[in-house]
Protein backbone atom coordinates (compact mmCIF):
# COMPACT_ATOMS: atom_id res chain seq x y z
CA UNK A 1 0.00 0.00 0.00
CA UNK A 2 0.88 3.80 -1.10
CA UNK A 3 0.32 6.14 1.91
CA UNK A 4 0.08 9.95 -0.32
CA UNK A 5 -0.59 13.16 0.28
CA UNK A 6 -0.26 12.87 4.36
CA UNK A 7 2.26 14.70 7.09
CA UNK A 8 4.29 11.73 8.03
CA UNK A 9 5.66 11.29 11.47
CA UNK A 10 9.29 11.25 11.50
CA UNK A 11 11.53 10.64 14.79
CA UNK A 12 13.94 13.32 13.84
CA UNK A 13 11.51 16.15 11.89
CA UNK A 14 8.04 15.95 13.52
CA UNK A 15 6.48 15.83 10.37
CA UNK A 16 7.23 15.54 6.29
CA UNK A 17 5.07 15.41 3.51
CA UNK A 18 6.34 12.19 2.04
CA UNK A 19 5.04 8.84 0.99
CA UNK A 20 4.69 6.02 3.22
CA UNK A 21 4.92 2.09 2.17
CA UNK A 22 3.75 -0.54 3.47
CA UNK A 23 4.33 -4.18 2.34
CA UNK A 24 2.66 -7.17 3.92
CA UNK A 25 2.44 -6.28 7.54
CA UNK A 26 5.69 -4.29 7.57
CA UNK A 27 6.86 -0.48 6.71
CA UNK A 28 8.53 -0.56 3.30
CA UNK A 29 10.41 1.62 1.39
CA UNK A 30 8.59 0.56 -2.01
CA UNK A 31 4.74 -0.84 -2.05
CA UNK A 32 4.10 -3.42 -5.33
CA UNK A 33 0.55 -4.45 -4.35
CA UNK A 34 -1.14 -1.06 -6.76
CA UNK A 35 -3.42 -0.52 -3.30
CA UNK A 36 -3.39 3.14 -2.73
CA UNK A 37 -4.44 5.45 0.48
CA UNK A 38 -5.59 9.24 0.31
CA UNK A 39 -4.05 11.02 3.31
CA UNK A 40 -4.28 14.41 1.60
CA UNK A 41 -4.79 16.99 4.66
CA UNK A 42 -4.26 14.20 7.71
CA UNK A 43 -1.12 13.16 9.86
CA UNK A 44 -0.13 9.59 9.60
CA UNK A 45 1.67 8.79 12.86
CA UNK A 46 2.34 5.26 14.17
CA UNK A 47 -0.25 3.38 15.90
CA UNK A 48 -0.31 3.75 19.90
CA UNK A 49 1.25 1.94 22.66
CA UNK A 50 -0.78 1.97 26.42
CA UNK A 51 1.46 1.05 28.54
CA UNK A 52 -0.83 1.59 31.70
CA UNK A 53 -4.74 0.82 31.21
CA UNK A 54 -7.03 -1.16 32.61
CA UNK A 55 -10.23 -1.71 30.78
CA UNK A 56 -12.56 -0.46 28.34
CA UNK A 57 -16.45 -0.84 27.20
CA UNK A 58 -17.62 -2.82 30.11
CA UNK A 59 -14.35 -5.25 30.46
CA UNK A 60 -11.76 -5.06 32.97
CA UNK A 61 -8.17 -6.87 32.47
CA UNK A 62 -8.01 -8.12 36.22
CA UNK A 63 -11.01 -9.52 35.57
CA UNK A 64 -9.06 -12.67 33.87
CA UNK A 65 -11.89 -13.00 31.58
CA UNK A 66 -10.52 -13.82 27.76
CA UNK A 67 -13.44 -13.01 26.17
CA UNK A 68 -13.11 -9.31 27.88
CA UNK A 69 -9.43 -9.30 26.96
CA UNK A 70 -10.61 -9.69 23.51
CA UNK A 71 -12.66 -6.75 24.02
CA UNK A 72 -10.38 -4.61 25.07
CA UNK A 73 -8.22 -5.62 22.30
CA UNK A 74 -10.93 -4.85 19.66
CA UNK A 75 -11.63 -1.34 21.15
CA UNK A 76 -8.25 -0.34 21.65
CA UNK A 77 -7.89 -0.86 17.89
CA UNK A 78 -10.73 0.39 16.65
CA UNK A 79 -9.01 3.74 18.60
CA UNK A 80 -5.41 3.91 16.96
CA UNK A 81 -3.97 2.25 20.10
CA UNK A 82 -2.54 -0.80 17.96
CA UNK A 83 -0.24 -2.06 20.81
CA UNK A 84 -1.52 -3.15 24.05
CA UNK A 85 -0.04 -3.25 27.70
CA UNK A 86 -3.00 -3.70 30.35
CA UNK A 87 -2.15 -3.08 33.85
CA UNK A 88 -3.72 -5.61 36.58
CA UNK A 89 -4.91 -4.33 39.92
CA UNK A 90 -3.46 -5.19 43.40
CA UNK A 91 -4.97 -8.77 43.68
CA UNK A 92 -3.36 -11.87 45.64
CA UNK A 93 -1.31 -14.08 43.82
CA UNK A 94 -3.83 -16.54 42.82
CA UNK A 95 -5.61 -13.86 40.49
CA UNK A 96 -2.43 -12.23 38.99
CA UNK A 97 -1.47 -15.93 37.96
CA UNK A 98 -4.83 -15.98 36.04
CA UNK A 99 -4.60 -12.60 34.28
CA UNK A 100 -0.79 -13.77 33.48
CA UNK A 101 -1.41 -17.10 32.14
CA UNK A 102 -4.80 -15.54 30.32
CA UNK A 103 -2.77 -13.02 28.29
CA UNK A 104 0.27 -16.01 27.37
CA UNK A 105 -3.01 -17.97 25.59
CA UNK A 106 -4.04 -14.29 23.92
CA UNK A 107 -0.92 -13.69 22.76
CA UNK A 108 -0.70 -17.27 21.42
CA UNK A 109 -4.13 -17.87 19.89
CA UNK A 110 -5.51 -13.86 19.45
CA UNK A 111 -5.95 -13.25 15.39
CA UNK A 112 -7.93 -9.55 15.92
CA UNK A 113 -7.51 -6.20 17.62
CA UNK A 114 -4.67 -4.34 19.50
CA UNK A 115 -1.72 -6.69 19.95
CA UNK A 116 -0.72 -7.66 22.86
CA UNK A 117 2.92 -7.02 23.72
CA UNK A 118 3.36 -6.84 27.57
CA UNK A 119 1.48 -6.91 30.94
CA UNK A 120 2.11 -4.06 33.33
CA UNK A 121 1.78 -5.32 37.35
CA UNK A 122 0.35 -2.33 38.55
CA UNK A 123 -0.26 -3.77 42.15
CA UNK A 124 0.45 -4.88 44.69
CA UNK A 125 4.12 -4.02 45.57
CA UNK A 126 2.56 -0.57 46.99
CA UNK A 127 1.77 1.68 49.50
CA UNK A 128 -0.98 1.54 52.08
CA UNK A 129 -0.66 5.35 52.74
CA UNK A 130 -0.89 5.65 48.78
CA UNK A 131 -2.90 3.15 47.70
CA UNK A 132 -5.48 5.45 45.50
CA UNK A 133 -8.08 2.71 44.49
CA UNK A 134 -5.99 -0.42 45.11
CA UNK A 135 -7.58 -2.57 47.44
CA UNK A 136 -5.81 -1.92 50.49
CA UNK A 137 -6.35 -5.22 51.45
CA UNK A 138 -4.38 -7.20 48.99
CA UNK A 139 -1.63 -5.36 49.43
CA UNK A 140 1.83 -7.46 49.22
CA UNK A 141 5.09 -6.04 50.73
CA UNK A 142 7.88 -6.14 47.23
CA UNK A 143 8.38 -9.88 46.62
CA UNK A 144 11.10 -10.82 43.90
CA UNK A 145 10.09 -14.43 44.00
CA UNK A 146 6.36 -13.45 44.11
CA UNK A 147 6.95 -11.60 40.78
CA UNK A 148 9.05 -14.39 38.86
CA UNK A 149 6.57 -16.35 39.42
CA UNK A 150 4.04 -14.15 37.47
CA UNK A 151 6.49 -13.77 34.68
CA UNK A 152 6.47 -17.11 34.27
CA UNK A 153 3.05 -17.65 34.10
CA UNK A 154 3.11 -14.93 32.02
CA UNK A 155 5.40 -16.34 29.87
CA UNK A 156 7.37 -13.22 29.64
CA UNK A 157 4.92 -11.48 28.71
CA UNK A 158 5.39 -9.30 32.22
CA UNK A 159 7.01 -6.32 30.81
CA UNK A 160 6.27 -3.47 33.60
CA UNK A 161 6.27 -3.61 37.78
CA UNK A 162 5.54 -0.92 40.04
CA UNK A 163 6.60 -0.83 43.15
CA UNK A 164 6.62 1.28 46.41
CA UNK A 165 10.23 2.33 46.97
CA UNK A 166 10.41 2.94 51.01
CA UNK A 167 8.56 -0.72 51.40
CA UNK A 168 10.45 -3.38 53.46
CA UNK A 169 12.11 -4.68 50.91
CA UNK A 170 12.10 -2.64 48.37
CA UNK A 171 15.65 -1.54 47.04
CA UNK A 172 16.42 -5.75 46.61
CA UNK A 173 13.31 -6.47 44.81
CA UNK A 174 14.39 -3.92 42.78
CA UNK A 175 18.28 -4.90 42.15
CA UNK A 176 16.61 -8.26 41.65
CA UNK A 177 13.39 -8.11 39.03
CA UNK A 178 15.39 -4.69 37.06
CA UNK A 179 16.30 -7.47 34.44
CA UNK A 180 12.90 -9.34 34.21
CA UNK A 181 11.14 -6.14 33.70
CA UNK A 182 11.16 -2.29 33.66
CA UNK A 183 10.27 -1.02 37.07
CA UNK A 184 8.66 1.73 37.76
CA UNK A 185 7.59 4.04 41.38
CA UNK A 186 4.19 4.71 41.89
CA UNK A 187 1.58 4.87 44.76
CA UNK A 188 4.38 5.58 46.85
CA UNK A 189 5.20 7.88 49.89
CA UNK A 190 8.93 7.79 48.81
CA UNK A 191 10.69 11.03 49.34
CA UNK A 192 13.56 12.12 47.26
CA UNK A 193 16.72 10.44 48.86
CA UNK A 194 14.63 7.14 49.17
CA UNK A 195 13.47 7.82 45.20
CA UNK A 196 16.82 8.39 44.44
CA UNK A 197 18.10 5.11 45.63
CA UNK A 198 15.61 3.01 43.58
CA UNK A 199 16.81 4.99 40.54
CA UNK A 200 20.32 4.44 41.18
CA UNK A 201 19.65 0.43 41.83
CA UNK A 202 17.57 0.24 38.32
CA UNK A 203 14.01 1.51 38.40
CA UNK A 204 13.45 3.19 35.67
CA UNK A 205 10.00 5.00 35.40
CA UNK A 206 7.47 6.94 37.32
CA UNK A 207 3.66 5.67 37.42
CA UNK A 208 1.36 7.84 36.60
CA UNK A 209 3.33 10.97 37.49
CA UNK A 210 2.05 13.22 40.31
CA UNK A 211 -0.75 11.03 41.14
CA UNK A 212 -0.09 8.84 44.27
CA UNK A 213 2.80 10.27 44.95
CA UNK A 214 3.99 13.01 47.45
CA UNK A 215 3.87 16.80 46.31
CA UNK A 216 6.92 18.09 44.03
CA UNK A 217 7.77 21.11 46.09
CA UNK A 218 10.53 23.28 46.52
CA UNK A 219 12.15 21.47 50.03
CA UNK A 220 10.77 18.17 49.44
CA UNK A 221 10.85 17.81 45.49
CA UNK A 222 9.93 13.71 46.61
CA UNK A 223 9.86 11.41 43.34
CA UNK A 224 9.32 13.64 41.01
CA UNK A 225 12.07 15.53 41.99
CA UNK A 226 14.34 12.41 41.85
CA UNK A 227 12.89 10.94 38.38
CA UNK A 228 13.56 14.40 36.77
CA UNK A 229 17.01 14.11 38.22
CA UNK A 230 17.91 10.67 36.31
CA UNK A 231 18.36 11.09 32.84
CA UNK A 232 17.51 7.23 32.02
CA UNK A 233 14.10 7.63 34.12
CA UNK A 234 11.24 8.31 31.96
CA UNK A 235 7.23 9.57 33.14
CA UNK A 236 3.90 8.23 32.83
CA UNK A 237 1.42 11.23 33.06
CA UNK A 238 -2.22 10.74 32.38
CA UNK A 239 -3.53 13.40 29.85
CA UNK A 240 -7.15 13.20 30.40
CA UNK A 241 -8.18 16.52 31.57
CA UNK A 242 -9.20 15.09 34.92
CA UNK A 243 -5.91 13.94 36.99
CA UNK A 244 -3.46 16.94 35.79
CA UNK A 245 -3.89 20.78 35.32
CA UNK A 246 -3.18 21.90 31.93
CA UNK A 247 -0.47 23.54 33.48
CA UNK A 248 1.88 20.71 34.62
CA UNK A 249 1.27 19.06 31.91
CA UNK A 250 2.98 21.42 29.68
CA UNK A 251 5.65 21.70 32.97
CA UNK A 252 6.58 18.11 33.02
CA UNK A 253 7.85 17.96 29.14
CA UNK A 254 9.48 20.86 30.23
CA UNK A 255 11.37 19.20 33.07
CA UNK A 256 12.05 15.76 31.73
CA UNK A 257 11.90 16.69 27.86
CA UNK A 258 9.71 15.32 25.57
CA UNK A 259 11.46 11.95 25.04
CA UNK A 260 11.18 11.25 28.64
CA UNK A 261 7.29 11.58 28.98
CA UNK A 262 4.82 8.67 28.57
CA UNK A 263 1.57 9.77 27.93
CA UNK A 264 -1.08 6.33 29.20
CA UNK A 265 -4.96 6.51 29.45
CA UNK A 266 -5.00 4.37 32.68
CA UNK A 267 -8.41 3.89 31.22
CA UNK A 268 -11.18 2.06 32.99
CA UNK A 269 -13.78 -0.68 32.25
CA UNK A 270 -16.41 2.40 32.22
CA UNK A 271 -14.87 4.05 29.54
CA UNK A 272 -16.64 4.33 25.94
CA UNK A 273 -19.70 3.28 28.60
CA UNK A 274 -22.71 5.30 30.16
CA UNK A 275 -22.66 7.00 33.42
CA UNK A 276 -23.42 4.60 36.42
CA UNK A 277 -21.21 2.32 39.32
CA UNK A 278 -18.87 -0.34 37.78
CA UNK A 279 -16.65 -3.46 39.40
CA UNK A 280 -13.16 -2.51 39.95
CA UNK A 281 -10.64 -4.51 41.75
CA UNK A 282 -13.04 -5.95 44.42
CA UNK A 283 -14.01 -2.00 45.07
CA UNK A 284 -16.99 0.18 43.06
CA UNK A 285 -16.42 2.76 40.63
CA UNK A 286 -19.04 5.24 39.82
CA UNK A 287 -18.64 7.59 36.50
CA UNK A 288 -19.74 10.82 36.04
CA UNK A 289 -19.06 12.32 32.62
CA UNK A 290 -15.56 12.17 32.47
CA UNK A 291 -14.71 11.65 36.02
CA UNK A 292 -14.76 8.04 37.78
CA UNK A 293 -14.58 7.44 41.57
CA UNK A 294 -14.82 5.58 44.47
CA UNK A 295 -18.07 4.87 45.07
CA UNK A 296 -18.41 6.85 48.26
CA UNK A 297 -15.69 8.64 48.19
CA UNK A 298 -15.85 11.13 45.31
CA UNK A 299 -12.90 12.84 46.18
CA UNK A 300 -10.65 9.55 45.07
CA UNK A 301 -10.17 9.23 41.69
CA UNK A 302 -10.10 5.98 40.46
CA UNK A 303 -8.65 5.95 37.09
CA UNK A 304 -10.02 7.93 34.06
CA UNK A 305 -12.17 7.66 31.26
CA UNK A 306 -10.59 8.67 28.17
CA UNK A 307 -8.58 6.26 25.77
CA UNK A 308 -4.40 7.01 24.85
CA UNK A 309 -5.59 8.36 21.20
CA UNK A 310 -8.16 10.58 23.11
CA UNK A 311 -4.90 11.39 25.93
CA UNK A 312 -2.59 12.49 22.30
CA UNK A 313 -5.12 15.11 21.41
CA UNK A 314 -5.76 16.97 25.07
CA UNK A 315 -2.32 16.68 25.23
CA UNK A 316 -2.02 19.19 21.95
CA UNK A 317 -5.04 21.32 23.52
CA UNK A 318 -2.81 21.95 26.61
CA UNK A 319 -0.38 23.10 24.48
CA UNK A 320 2.30 20.31 24.06
CA UNK A 321 3.25 20.07 20.07
CA UNK A 322 2.10 17.24 17.79
CA UNK A 323 5.17 15.55 17.15
CA UNK A 324 5.90 15.51 21.39
CA UNK A 325 2.89 14.14 21.83
CA UNK A 326 3.33 11.26 19.66
CA UNK A 327 6.58 10.76 20.33
CA UNK A 328 5.07 10.26 24.32
CA UNK A 329 2.01 8.26 22.70
CA UNK A 330 3.94 6.13 20.50
CA UNK A 331 7.54 6.11 20.47
CA UNK A 332 8.51 6.37 24.15
CA UNK A 333 5.79 3.88 25.72
CA UNK A 334 7.58 1.29 23.28
CA UNK A 335 10.98 2.02 24.41
CA UNK A 336 10.00 1.75 28.00
CA UNK A 337 9.16 -1.88 27.17
CA UNK A 338 11.23 -3.10 25.21
CA UNK A 339 9.25 -3.21 22.16
CA UNK A 340 10.79 -0.45 19.97
CA UNK A 341 12.45 -2.44 17.32
CA UNK A 342 9.19 -3.26 15.96
CA UNK A 343 6.83 -0.89 16.98
CA UNK A 344 6.79 2.55 18.09
CA UNK A 345 7.70 4.31 14.75
CA UNK A 346 7.15 4.28 10.96
CA UNK A 347 10.48 3.36 9.57
CA UNK A 348 11.41 0.36 6.93
CA UNK A 349 10.64 -3.09 8.79
CA UNK A 350 8.93 -2.12 11.35
CA UNK A 351 4.95 -3.26 11.81
CA UNK A 352 2.89 -1.53 9.52
CA UNK A 353 0.52 -0.35 12.68
CA UNK A 354 -0.46 3.24 11.48
CA UNK A 355 -3.24 5.85 12.67
CA UNK A 356 -4.34 8.64 10.22
CA UNK A 357 -5.58 11.66 12.00
CA UNK A 358 -7.78 14.65 10.06
CA UNK A 359 -6.48 18.35 10.61
CA UNK A 360 -8.25 18.13 13.77
CA UNK A 361 -6.71 15.55 15.10
CA UNK A 362 -9.86 13.27 15.10
CA UNK A 363 -9.02 9.75 14.32
CA UNK A 364 -10.08 9.17 10.84
CA UNK A 365 -8.63 5.58 10.09
CA UNK A 366 -6.07 2.78 11.36
CA UNK A 367 -3.98 0.42 9.11
CA UNK A 368 -2.85 -2.55 11.09
CA UNK A 369 0.09 -5.04 9.91
CA UNK A 370 -0.87 -3.77 6.54
CA UNK A 371 -4.45 -3.63 6.45
CA UNK A 372 -7.06 -1.21 6.47
CA UNK A 373 -9.58 -2.00 9.58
Amino acid sequence: MRIIGGQVFDLKEGFLHRELCTAGADIASASADGKTYDAQGCYVIPGLTDVHFHGCVGADFSDGDPAGLQTMADYELSRGVTQICPAGMTLLEDQLTVICEMAARHKKTSTAGAELVGVHLEGPFLSYAKKGAQNGEWLHQPDADMLKRLVDASEGLVKLVTVAAEEPGAMDFIRRVKEWATVSLGHTTADYDTAMEAFKLGASQATHLFNAMPPFTHREPGVVGAAADCPHVRAEIICDGVHIHPSVIRAAFKLFGADRMILISDSLRCTGMADGVYPFGGQEIELHGNRATILGHPETLAGSVTDLMGCVKTAVEFGISLPDAVRAGAVNPAQAIGIFERYGSLEPGKAANIAILDENLNLKDVIFRGELV
